[in-house]
């Protein structure tokens, strides 16, 4: 047999392996043993298969079967009715090969995202950064409920939508939760203690990352302002191969004269933290997986453009809402914590996303910063601060969910009233030393505040004609307004003056 005849026949028979194989059923990271699928919805299912090909599925909490026909872009996608909570079931998908999914649980499930204060693991890493929550080995050794499942997108940057990525479901135990993301774990454990419920977390963070890597890039585009992060980011990394070569010629010259100062080398632009690459990696993968509800922790690397975050955190809102098919989607999110790099005008943006953006809901953390640790260790008030937005408005518990936010104002005299939601039992242990007063010369001077009700009546000498109010308006407020629930307030101003962080990206 000649050559030209040999490659001839293994060119046909690679040709069959592949056809073959890709006949076989294949399922996403997502839809895989140890699952949580949402209870009580038409969950969605995909996956790939041969083009045309009919693919069966059937979960065994009801065995009923629905059929689907692969695309001629060899992808399937299908409904399936859920009964209530409980399990564990098995999920059967039957092509031209049979997967039984096992361990699968009908339960709540959230998309935990954000950056490293929600990336924050249970345990102590290698990772400097990630010390551990406080008293971990004992939050280890309890962390025993099998009914709590979390599955970690790697990170990953692209750009062009993924359709898959790299990961598995991991059963809560001692032996697993130490990589788990804390605030993620505080949440699902309160929720689940509270409802009996399982709690599926899709953990899909990465520290240091901003907002707008989280954005799909056709919204980015779709508005003038925010359009500019990607043309900054392309013209970095159109500029850096010369202005790299412009560098190594500096140095060279300085080499021979090392009297003059060294040259600076122009920062590389890092893909891990463009805009809409991590969308395109770690969130589009999860589309269009059944969810409850979002919790989110991120702002910290979008401080310095804070009034851009104004315009650019419910565009992410909302667009994922649009991607998941549910516009009414549930979107909890935690204010950023005190610390030294933090200004307030960062605080007021994701104030103002909540007054402005239905079904969101904010969690309050400025009793529990760290002026010099941007990772506070104590991530427990936090993930169950969050456990009170959804225990009261998704799952019919009663009691306060949140601190006291501001309302309104009035000037009477030489007093300004301020009237806040969330305000019974309105309270400050240590006494009021947060709050300060304007007139109309701008000019803030701390002031002197009284609870009166629900109620807080601000004045200072020589202020005979207010006009402002601002509340923890500082980059390390310390928390002295809280509510009968012990919630804090949440830091804010009564003006609309000039912005320190206009918001140039």
């Amino acid at each position: 047999m000649n050559t030209l005849s040999m490659r001839c026949i293994s060119a046909v028979l690679c040709l069959f392996l592949l056809t073959t194989l890709h006949a076989k059923v294949r399922l996403p990271a997502l839809i895989s043993d140890n699952m949580v699928l949402q209870q009580k919805s038409k969950v969605a299912l995909w996956g790939w298969a041969e083009r045309g090909e009919k693919v069966t599925i059937t979960g065994s909490w009801n065995n009923k079967s629905i059929t689907t026909t692969t695309g001629t872009n060899g992808k399937w996608q299908a409904s399936i009715s859920t009964t209530a909570a409980g399990g564990p079931y098995q999920l059967t998908f039957k092509g031209s090969n049979i997967l039984n999914v096992q361990n699968v649980l009908l339960g709540e499930v959230w998309l935990a995202s954000g950056q490293s204060n929600m990336e924050f693991f249970v345990s102590k890493t290698r990772n400097a950064s990630y010390t551990g929550v406080i008293n971990y080995e004992q939050e280890i050794k309890a962390a025993n409920f099998p009914m709590i499942r979390q599955i970690d997108v790697a990170n990953k940057n692209a750009d062009e939508p993924q359709e898959d990525f790299r990961g598995d479901w991991k059963v809560c135990s001692p032996q697993t939760v130490d990589t788990f993301s804390a605030v993620a774990y505080y949440f699902a454990r309160k929720v689940h203690q509270e409802t009996g419920y399982p709690i599926g977390i899709i953990n899909s963070t990465w520290g240091g990352t901003a907002a707008e890597s989280w954005t799909k890039k056709e919204v980015l585009l779709a508005d003038t302002g925010l359009r500019r992060l990607i043309e900054r980011y392309d013209q970095q990394v159109a500029d850096y191969p010369a202005a790299s070569e412009k560098h190594k010629s500096a140095l060279a010259n300085w080499s021979a004269d090392t009297t003059r100062t060294k040259p600076v080398a122009p920062a590389k632009p890092n893909p891990d933290k463009s805009p809409y690459r991590l969308y395109n990696a770690m969130i589009a993968p999860l589309v269009p997986y059944t969810l409850k509800g979002i919790l989110w922790y991120q702002g910290e690397s979008n401080a310095t453009r804070a009034q851009q975050y104004q315009k650019l955190f419910p565009a992410l809102i909302n667009s994922w809402r649009y991607d998941f098919k549910n516009k009414n989607l549930p979107f909890y999110f935690v204010q950023i914590s005190p610390h030294r790099s933090q200004n307030p005008e960062i605080r007021e943006a994701q104030l103002l996303t909540y007054r402005n953006t239905p079904n969101t809901g904010i969690v309050v953390t400025t009793d529990n910063g760290d002026s010099l640790d941007i990772h506070p260790r104590n991530k427990k008030p936090v993930g169950e601060r969050l456990s009170l937005w959804a225990l009261n408005k998704l799952y019919g518990k009663k009691g306060e969910y949140s601190g006291p936010l501001y309302r309104s104002m009035k000037v009477s005299g030489d007093k300004i009233i301020i009237e806040f939601d969330h305000a019974q039992g309105l309270n400050s242990p240590q006494g009021l030393k947060e709050f300060m007063i304007a007139g109309a010369d701008k000019h803030f001077v701390l002031a002197t505040a009284v609870i009166e009700r629900d109620k807080v009546v601000v004045s200072a000498a020589g202020v005979t004609q207010p006009v402002a109010v601002r509340y923890a308006w500082r980059n390390i407020p310390v928390a002295d307004l809280f509510n009968g629930s012990g919630l804090p307030a949440s830091p804010f101003r009564t003006d609309q003056w000039k912005s320190q962080t206009p918001g140039n990206p």
